[in-house]
């Protein structure tokens, strides 16, 4: 009898070494249980849709509480939030009356939103600049915990430390998202609080996406469940599909490689840096879109269709064609609710001058340098004399800061530290550049990649520094390949007369795109990960001394001889990152050929696929826990 206690009082309790995660066995057991009660309700309740959504409702509260603990109170205070905030609005919507107080209660829900989020998640980034700026050496103090010790002779919870709750940003997303659709009339209000509950909380996504809309999410609780043979087919796949970028690609090549060189990279060798910053590249697309397909598989079990939140991103030909692959239910949250309320492709606002001069001004006073305060005040007074004196060119510049305001406070989502910042900087300029770039001719291009191609020669000669070394390498590859594109787009014989692609492109120049953007964007990694599993306390001095060490790691002395001897020894990390670019950059129709035959196997065919699977997943778990890194966000 003890020992049945016992095991129910580890079932339903916290504990934090043991969450629910798509990695192991105890969330499938978890699943399994779901879908045996899943299935008793759809095929005997009569009120099936509603006892179903308040069944995944709980299911999803309890599945929170084995991630997180009792930051589920947390999440339930936000979806109660959200509800009432969107009945009250078209309560007031319905009596006609004033615009104005269905603004103010759409403004307090988002506020309220907006603060827990950055309490919980910017508390230390806020007062590490505040002591910057003022000279103070202030504390974080968690006042929740302290509050909680009021009532306990004991103090159950430590006061010096704020926890970030997993999954916050993506579930307060999520509800602000369906808090101005349902102000703008673009939907209605949930029809009751166990079906918004449900939308909010849905397990499989619940912790790190994608995120949802209610447009496109609620109509779906009042259908009645469906599966047929090729959906759960597809299920499985995007299951196994899932385990096998995480465990087998992601973890093992976070273990085993990358993860050493970022904690030390003076330790090793350029190549392995360089080599780690690739790794890297593939390792957060394998961790995050393998998460998302396991989500969208088992959600596809349970009748229910998440959107697609990855298109081989790696794939992109440019920064932007990036984006509107990587990510895409955040880049379109984004679009959305930030860029176009900001003004968008139309215009600038008040709002958009305003976060633009306030990042500006903070890095002027952070880093404190005469050379920063320099280029800052002269980009400030640029972009200042451009909209005065060049009225035509106003709306093309509102939409630059409008761009570089999103990915700048799209950087800061990710996380609290400098380097997420200069993360999303760095891609805001990638759109800028690309902005222009395609907007100019041959002629101009050509001037554009000599004096840049010179200017970065010169630097490099003046002023040699290994870091010098990384940069003039990357400037000099981009502007020499580009123009060698150039030269040979014109040549009719490998020009678009004779293959078949689109106006003004060719082969040749779809490939050096695709390569570059590639460099660019795995560049822009280095700061993404140097500022990861970072204590929030220690995250800006920590993570930007790794990103400067690695880029002079990779910008000192090569050793050819030596990379022989490193390939050999990290053999099955270059045959991981050789096979997952590969399969990445397979055609996209090669793909949907073996998802579809795979779902159309015989179903003992089927089992022994997923019982080899299970067999490789097991030979690549690690001892250590890799939770997915978007849990952290």
């Amino acid at each position: 009898m003890k020992d049945i206690t016992t095991f129910l009082t580890d079932l339903l309790s916290f504990n934090q070494d043991y969450p629910l995660l798509f990695t192991q066995f105890n969330f499938w057991a978890f699943f399994l249980l779901v879908m045996i009660f899943f299935c008793i309700i759809v095929s005997t309740s009569k009120k099936k849709q509603t006892l179903r959504n308040g069944y995944l409702f709980l299911v999803s509260l309890f599945f929170y509480y084995k991630t997180s603990g009792l930051f589920v109170l947390l999440l339930l205070l936000s979806t109660l939030l959200g509800y009432f905030v969107g009945i009250r609005m078209d309560k007031i919507t319905a009596k006609g009356k004033g615009r104005w107080r269905s603004t103010l209660w759409m403004i307090i829900a988002v506020v309220i939103n907006l603060g827990v989020l950055c309490y919980f998640k910017y508390a230390y980034f806020f007062t590490d600049i505040y002591n910057t700026l003022v000279g103070t050496e202030y504390t974080v103090i968690n006042h929740l915990a302290q509050f909680a010790n009021t009532f306990s002779s004991t103090p159950h919870f430590d006061a010096d430390v704020i926890i970030l709750p997993v999954g916050i940003s993506f579930y307060t997303f999520q509800n602000i998202s369906y808090i101005v659709d349902v102000y703008k009339h673009k939907i209605p209000h949930a029809g009751n609080v166990l079906d918004f509950g449900f939308y909010t909380t849905f397990f499989p996504q619940l912790v790190a996406g994608p995120i949802i809309r209610a447009d496109q999410f609620i109509p779906q609780l009042y259908k009645p469940y469906f599966l047929s043979r090729r959906q759960f087919g597809i299920a499985v796949f995007w299951i196994l599909n899932g385990l096998l970028k995480k465990i087998v690609l992601s973890d093992y090549l976070a273990v085993n490689f990358v993860d050493r060189v970022f904690d030390n990279p003076s330790l090793y060798t350029p190549f392995e840096n360089l080599s780690a910053l690739f790794a890297y590249a593939l390792q957060i697309y394998a961790d995050f879109s393998g998460y998302t397909d396991i989500a969208i598989g088992v959600a596809v079990l349970m009748g229910f269709y998440l959107p697609l939140n990855f298109n081989s991103p790696y794939k992109a030909t440019s920064p932007e064609d990036f984006w509107h692959r990587w990510h895409m239910s955040l880049s379109t949250w984004l679009r959305d609710y930030l860029y176009i309320p900001l003004g968008g492709n139309r215009k600038g606002s008040v709002a958009s001058f305003l976060i633009l001069g306030v990042f500006l001004a903070a890095v002027a006073f952070i880093v404190r340098t005469q050379w920063v305060t320099i280029a800052v005040s002269a980009l400030a007074t640029l972009i200042l004399a451009g909209y005065i004196f060049f009225p035509k060119h106003r709306k093309s510049m509102n939409t630059s800061i409008n761009n570089m305001d999103t990915m700048l406070l799209g950087g800061l989502w990710h996380g609290a530290s400098y380097n997420f910042i200069t993360w999303g900087a760095l891609n805001g300029m990638g759109l800028l550049v690309f902005k222009y770039w395609k907007r100019w001719g041959a002629i101009v291009r050509t001037i554009l990649l000599i004096l840049i191609g010179g200017g970065m020669g010169y630097a490099w000669w003046r002023w040699p520094s290994p870091t010098m070394n990384f940069f003039g390498v990357w400037v000099l590859l981009f502007c020499l390949g580009t123009l060698l594109v150039m030269l040979l787009s014109l040549i009719p014989a490998i020009g678009k007369q004779r293959t078949g692609y689109k106006e003004g492109d060719n082969p040749l120049k779809h490939v050096w795109n695709i390569f570059m953007t590639f460099l660019f964007i795995t560049f822009t990694w280095l700061f993404f990960r140097s500022g990861s599993n970072v204590d929030p306390a220690e995250a800006n001095d920590v993570a930007w001394n790794t990103a400067l060490a690695m880029l002079n790691q990779i910008g000192s002395q090569w050793h050819p001889e030596q990379i022989p001897a490193i390939l050999n020894n990290y053999m099955t990390v270059f045959i991981l990152l050789a096979l997952g670019l590969i399969i990445h950059w397979l055609p996209a129709r090669f793909k949907r050929r073996y998802r579809l035959w795979f779902a159309k196997m015989p179903l003992w065919l089927m089992a022994v696929a997923v019982v080899a699977v299970v067999f490789l997943v097991y030979q690549f778990i690690t001892a250590d826990l890799q939770p997915f890194i978007y849990f952290q966000f």
